[in-house]
């Protein structure tokens, strides 16, 4: 079961941040990329632009799972943060696409003018170290899955 300070840790640290770097694969071929990213922590998602003519756009639309980091560079070991996390991307359409849109651009002004697709990166897991809190302190979050129909 996830705790809601540990959760509420790692929003604070999401939205401090803005730089992910990302992983894909498919076909047996894989690309890392970076990204600047927005934090809509109601579905605990990351929204991003990229296009679909890059490597990694190419490899995310043909297969959705992902994984990456999001570290800052502090001076001192004792100012670690960072996180890895396991998630979904995916390609927004219609009001969702609308609505990360705005928000990206809210957080990003110069991407007003692309047009690149608006992609979600739907977090599923999350591993969070934080030095501050203790040496090699971790921090854990897991989407739990719903038996309920949607």
């Amino acid at each position: 079961m996830n705790n809601p300070d540990d959760l509420k840790h790692i929003l604070k640290f999401l939205t401090k941040n803005h730089v992910l770097a990302l992983c894909a694969a498919a076909d047996g071929e894989m690309w890392s990329a970076n990204c600047f990213y927005v934090t809509d922590a109601e579905n605990m998602s990351l929204y991003f632009m990229t296009e679909l003519k890059t490597l990694h756009g190419t490899l995310m639309a043909k297969s959705p799972p992902v994984v990456g980091t999001i570290a800052p560079h502090p001076k001192t070991i004792a100012l670690i943060k960072g996180i890895q996390y396991r998630g979904e991307a995916m390609i927004l359409t219609g009001e969702e696409e609308n609505h990360a849109r705005r928000l990206y651009c809210q957080h990003f002004p110069v991407a007003i003018a692309m047009k690149a697709p608006v992609w979600a990166l739907k977090l599923n897991s999350i591993k969070m170290t934080d030095n501050a809190l203790g040496f090699g302190k971790k921090l854990i979050w897991e989407r739990v899955l719903s038996d309920k129909p949607e």
